[in-house]
């Protein structure tokens, strides 16, 4: 096992067809710490598949370096990095079994003379014959075991005599972690391997990879565009967008308190809400004619900035449907979506005219057109400057709650 490290990394495409060159990479510095499981999410094209091709090989770099360990492998052919990928695809071999899938990768690593490899052959030819009949072979009984015991982890006990095709969505990306897994790679790389999975499915096979890599303390990089899976998986999540590092950060971190514009309203369903505000006295906010009071960290940043015109933003569970008073906003409901354990309403403010989602109960009654107002946490304001960076504060802001606990590495 061991860390990965990216110094500078750059990928540029070359022009075509008279189209100038595509950054796809632009000066990424990163690290990633041995045992951890690190999500990395941002738009497509942004570079997420790139960063995973680079570090397996697949592409090389136009400039920067790459480490495994305290090894540069940035010129290392593919079989010498130590990783292990698994595809959205699957990329399963369809005329092998699933056992010959689990074990491709294995009996591919290694120089073999020419009678080592007709012995193994005959081993595996010989393998379902009385015990006297077989040809033995010490490398073939190690692989036989390690594709056993990866079988038994991923219930795939009954399934190893199958062709891909008589496979189900689950059993198949089930086959693809296997595969992965029996080599015991430095790296593990997956490139969003549940998207073709259905909800409950892609459910339990969450749990699954998480506990599986609990289990082997293998460094990992996981590309996806679910948010739960980004929020509920990594140590830490990296938020790109054209490809450049956004953020990087725990997932309570990146949601409570987002660098910039781009990854408020990139991590997070529904959301952040964002207003256009003035900064008051007495570390106010004004929206139109309304004043919105703020407390904590965001408080005392805000007497130096008085006057300024930010950009104000708040989570929709941060607004809370309220009486009447002049102190709250009003607001007409749009949409209504209940979805069984809340209600996401989506409102215009008469203030403004500003489009703002809120979490509900699900057992209130509302239809659109109807007229309510709007209370706001005043510790839950978040504000960023006219280039979509946060506002720094004074200090360090607080934990503001326990962290969810997260697989340990």
């Amino acid at each position: 096992m061991a860390g990965v490290r990216f110094e500078g990394l750059s990928k540029t495409y070359p022009s075509r067809g008279g189209s100038p060159p595509v950054d796809v990479i632009r000066q990424l510095d990163l690290t990633i710490d041995d045992g951890e499981f690190l999500v990395l999410v941002g738009p497509s094209g942004c570079g997420k598949s790139t960063l995973l091709r680079l570090l397996a090989g697949l592409d090389t770099p136009t400039a920067g370096e790459i480490h495994i360990g305290s090894k540069a492998i940035t010129s290392l052919r593919p079989a010498q990095r130590d990783v292990a990928m698994v595809f959205q695809s699957y990329a399963l071999y369809p005329h092998l079994s699933v056992r010959d899938n689990l074990s491709f990768g294995l009996r591919r690593s290694g120089r073999r003379s020419h009678l080592e490899q007709l012995q193994d052959q005959l081993h595996r030819r010989t393998r379902g014959l009385p015990a006297p009949l077989r040809i033995p072979s010490q490398r073939e009984t190690r692989i036989e075991s390690r594709v056993a015991a990866v079988a038994a982890a991923l219930e795939l006990d009954h399934l190893l005599d199958r062709r891909p095709k008589e496979l189900s969505g689950g059993q198949k990306q089930r086959v693809a972690l296997g595969r992965a897994m029996a080599r015991q790679p430095a790296v593990f790389l997956m490139d969003e391997p549940l998207s073709n999975l259905d909800a409950k499915l892609r459910a339990s096979t969450r749990a699954r990879i998480v506990a599986l890599q609990r289990e082997l303390g293998t460094t990992t990089l996981y590309v996806t565009h679910d948010q739960v899976e980004a929020m509920t998986m990594g140590h830490r999540i990296a938020v790109l967008n054209q490809g450049r590092l956004q953020q990087l950060g725990t997932p309570m971190e990146l949601y409570r308190w987002p660098s910039n514009l781009f990854v408020a309203q990139f991590i997070g369903s529904p959301p952040m809400n964002v207003l256009p505000v003035t900064v008051g006295a007495g570390a106010t906010l004004k929206l139109g004619e309304h004043k919105l009071s703020t407390e904590g960290p965001i408080a005392t940043a805000l007497p130096a900035l008085e006057g300024r015109v930010l950009t104000a933003g708040i989570r929709p569970e941060h607004l809370q449907i309220a009486p009447a008073t002049n102190r709250n906003l009003p607001a007409e409901v749009c949409h209504s979506e209940v979805l069984g354990n809340e209600q996401l309403v989506t409102c215009r403010l008469l203030d403004g005219d500003h489009l703002v989602q809120v979490r509900a109960d699900p057992n209130l009654q509302l239809s659109a057109g109807s007229a309510l107002h709007l209370a706001a946490d005043p510790h839950a304001w978040r504000l960023f400057d006219g280039d979509g960076e946060a506002i720094a504060l004074p200090e360090p802001p607080p934990s503001s709650g326990p962290e969810p606990t997260l697989p340990a590495f």
